[in-house]
């Protein structure tokens, strides 16, 4: 490349718009079918660890003795199969992103409501 070419390139960049978005100043523009996040409705979750089960990834896990679920951002690869396999349609994968942190932890943890008490059995008369 010749030292023309090479400054009319310059020269062209300098007056042109980037080619790139100015993100985080301008959003990014979303798309109906893209993946931002998985998200959970922890007061709907029933702890049965299924989500658990059908990650590939081994991002989940689900404590039904605690009531807690948590996911590993860093190993989510956002594939929807918890989603599918969610009994209570509590999981969904919206297109929102999360900002980045630099910092652990990179698990978002989720405490649920407690667990309702068990009734008490009556004893039985004879």
């Amino acid at each position: 490349m010749g030292l023309f070419a090479m400054t009319k390139r310059a020269l062209a960049n300098v007056i042109t718009k980037p080619a790139t978005l100015m993100y985080p100043v301008k959003p990014a523009k979303q798309f109906e079918r893209s993946r931002g996040m998985l998200v959970i409705t922890i007061e709907d979750c029933i702890y049965c660890g299924l989500c658990s089960r059908h990650c590939p990834a081994d991002a989940i896990e689900v404590s039904k003795q605690d009531r807690t679920w948590q996911v590993d951002r860093l190993r989510c690869i956002i594939c929807a199969q918890c989603v599918d396999a969610c009994p209570k349609s509590c999981l969904d994968i919206v297109p929102e992103y999360e900002k980045s942190v630099a910092q652990p932890p990179f698990v978002d943890f989720y405490q649920g409501p407690p667990a309702p008490p068990k009734p008490e059995k009556k004893p039985k008369e004879e």
